[in-house]
């Protein structure tokens, strides 16, 4: 008898994780590694978020709080979602966790029992597949291809619901292709799950503010106002407000959910790191005028990064909507050998010996469910991002 968990054994490590500890490894060792795996802004926390943090902690504001979030973090994120989305709720309906993987995880631990099915458009987020399995429940992966613009048809969702379907996880604009379903699109979605009251929506918006060209963000709740009694609008400061570290995500929804999502954490971690809390009020609360500025920035270096990598032969790179990532098929470069001896027979084979032989770090594809793509990460500078598409150039020239 083994001393672990048989769970364990349905669900893998990280692979995005994975990729920066080993770019930083050989960064330690002295390679010229550039890193294009991680999922954060490489902008500083803005100063009155820092100087909110720095009054929290000189005012003593360092004791425990609440379970799922302060009455004043609660309020900003009501006024948020009031403001920018078009949704009332109120302070009882809103949970404030570690993250927004923990308002995932907990909203999943909360409602799934054994054999409840939970429906994932691919390419997915890399945790969404193994937080359902963790919390007991049974993935229904439903493949969104190139052609379609990495987004999920109606056709498809219709399919993948069967009567054991709870949840559907919806994100948009996506990580990992940037792909932002518009509201027409949106509401093809919606339409398909008005027809199954027993479905459920969990949305991760956590990159609303990262749109570009004429792309409008929208949500499940605020394009179907009768799905708002079934929908758990997933949010957090993590992206928009380069506040990856602070570790605040939140959600709001029906306020009996709310309230077992509650239990989960009083018996996990309980509240949220204080300080961070009162730097996510100011984030939602202060001037928000950088949000637009650092889009700019981003749709930039998308486009620097689209037009180095769509010049590739054997490379088709979409051009994403929104978050700051970028998902690139590779169909063209599979079966060719590096000038190493290494055979590309799969996206997990060329994003390793991209890594070891030209020194850029990406993920493969089918740590998101879709191959034979890699996923960029264009959240770091143009100098960066220019002397690593060169790299990538070179290396697939390279390739017999």
């Amino acid at each position: 008898m083994t001393f672990l968990s048989a769970t364990l054994s349905r669900v893998k490590p990280s692979p995005t994780i994975a990729v920066t500890t080993k770019a930083g490894e050989m960064k330690a060792a002295g390679r010229d590694v550039i890193g294009l795996g991680a999922g954060e802004p490489d902008f500083d926390t803005p100063q009155n978020i820092k100087d909110a943090a720095i009054a929290a902690i000189n005012a003593g504001k360092t004791k425990y709080t609440a379970v799922d979030g302060i009455p004043e973090l609660k309020a900003a994120i009501c006024a948020k979602f009031e403001r920018e989305n078009g949704l009332t709720y109120e302070p009882k309906q809103v949970s404030v966790g570690t993250g927004g993987k923990q308002i995932l995880y907990n909203a999943l631990v909360a409602t799934l029992n054994p054999g409840d099915e939970v429906v994932i458009p691919a390419p997915y987020w890399v945790s969404y597949p193994d937080m359902v399995l963790l919390a007991g429940g049974e993935p229904v992966i439903a493949t969104a291809t190139l052609e379609n613009n990495f987004k999920l048809t109606p056709e498809q969702l219709e399919a993948a619901i069967t009567p054991k379907t709870k949840w559907l996880i919806f994100n948009s604009p996506s990580n990992p292709t940037g792909a932002g379903y518009s509201r027409e699109e949106l509401k093809g979605l919606t339409d398909v799950l008005m027809r199954h009251p027993h479905v459920w929506v969990m949305t991760d918006d956590m990159y609303e503010h990262l749109a570009y060209d004429d792309f409008e963000f929208c949500t499940p709740a605020e394009v179907e106002p009768a799905l708002y009694d079934r929908t758990l609008t997933c949010n957090g400061v993590s992206k928009a407000y380069a506040m990856t570290g602070w570790r605040i995500g939140y959600a709001a929804g029906p306020a009996d959910l709310i309230a077992a999502m509650r239990k989960i954490q009083s018996q996990s971690t309980s509240n949220p790191c204080t300080v961070s809390q009162w730097a996510a009020v100011e984030a939602l609360n202060g001037q928000q005028d950088y949000l637009a500025d650092n889009a700019k920035i981003f749709a930039r270096r998308r486009d620097l990064v689209v037009s180095m990598l769509s010049a590739i032969d054997g490379i088709t790179c979409p051009n994403p909507e929104g978050a700051f990532y970028v998902y690139p098929s590779i169909a063209g470069l599979i079966g060719k050998t590096t000038p190493a001896g290494t055979k590309i027979e799969n996206d997990e084979a060329f994003a390793t010996a991209l890594l070891e032989e030209a020194e850029v770090a990406v993920v493969f594809g089918a740590a998101f469910g879709l191959s034979p793509n890699f996923r960029v990460s264009y959240a770091t500078s143009d100098d960066a991002l220019k002397t690593a598409c060169e790299r990538i150039q070179a290396f697939c020239a390279s390739l017999t």
